[in-house]
């Protein structure tokens, strides 16, 4: 294994945010210049000396075994997903000479299954959390994304940099931070991707809230959950959604939103609907249709 400087990052961030009596650290005389735990106190927590453990946090160029980064893990109490990113960070170190992922490309039949569950919001996202594909009910419930600039279609950007993101999600800063700490997994799986280096740029520009969430070294890697939403055409929503990896590109992910059946949610998507397909017949070019297909996100040049 290598090492990168953002793996000490990441074990000193996950260091501070840790309670000395949660942790089981014993009391020590003093006060304390920093939030969290001590070096030395998590290096009595996972077993080692606290002169290994300072290495390991200042990014020396050492190979940590398994068991010590288990040890580790759970004196920092990391939980399974932050635990994977940990090893993310030390198996593809930003020093590494390993080649650029190819362009991402959306299987045909991926696509015709977005059209086929039309009734529900249906997106397709890939690295960086790039909006790849999607179906008409995605579009109407969040925004256009085949009308944007194919630069901003990514579900992120426009979460944290879009007015129209902040009033649609009812509880936008929980949302928003979750996505911040999606990138964050998705940047220590491909530490060499100059695409998202240039997107954590330029959030961390525009946006201060997105500065201090992407200091904190979150991660997220929910497979489900909820959000509230208020939409300007049809109020109020509460709509589960699921995250399902495709097994062909741990990369891509599905992720589809549902209401309850019989709720007042269930009756605004199908009225958001309905508004969509009078919208829809009451253009005369193709072009406004075909905006809200899934086929408006042409195939990657190496799709087959």
């Amino acid at each position: 294994m290598g090492q990168s400087a953002e793996f000490g990052k990441f074990l000193k961030a996950m260091r501070s945010r840790l309670n000395p009596e949660d942790a089981g650290a014993e009391g020590t005389s003093g006060a304390r210049r920093v939030p969290g735990l001590r070096r030395e106190e998590v290096a009595r927590l996972a077993g080692v000396s606290t002169d290994y453990y300072i290495r390991l946090e200042q990014g020396r160029n050492i190979h940590p075994s398994r068991a010590v980064l288990d040890s580790v893990s759970r004196a920092l109490r990391l939980d399974s997903g932050e635990h994977a990113h940990m090893m993310d960070l030390l198996e593809n170190c930003a020093g590494s000479t390993r080649a650029s992922a190819p362009a991402q490309g959306v299987r045909p039949a991926l696509r015709q299954f977005l059209e086929a569950v039309g009734d529900v919001p249906a997106l397709v996202l890939g690295r960086r959390t790039d909006v790849l594909a999607g179906n008409r009910m995605a579009f109407l419930l969040f925004t256009d994304f085949p009308a944007l600039p194919a630069h901003e279609r990514n579900l992120t950007r426009w979460l944290i940099l879009d007015s129209q993101a902040k009033e649609l999600f009812r509880d936008w800063k929980t949302v928003a931070a979750e996505a911040a700490g999606a990138l964050r997994v998705d940047v220590g799986r491909h530490p060499n991707d100059a695409q998202a280096n240039q997107l954590v740029g330029e959030l961390a520009v525009h946006s201060e809230q997105f500065r201090q969430w992407w200091a904190g070294h979150r991660v997220a890697t929910r497979s489900a959950g909820s959000v509230r939403l208020h939409h300007p055409a049809v109020g109020d929503l509460e709509l589960n959604f699921e995250n399902l990896v495709l097994p062909d590109d741990q990369d891509q992910m599905l992720r589809v939103y549902s209401a309850k059946p019989g709720s007042p949610s269930a009756d605004a998507l199908a009225l958001l609907g309905s508004l969509g397909a009078d919208a829809r017949g009451a253009d005369t070019g193709p072009e406004p249709q075909q905006r809200f297909t899934a086929e408006a996100f042409p195939p990657a040049a190496s799709e087959n």
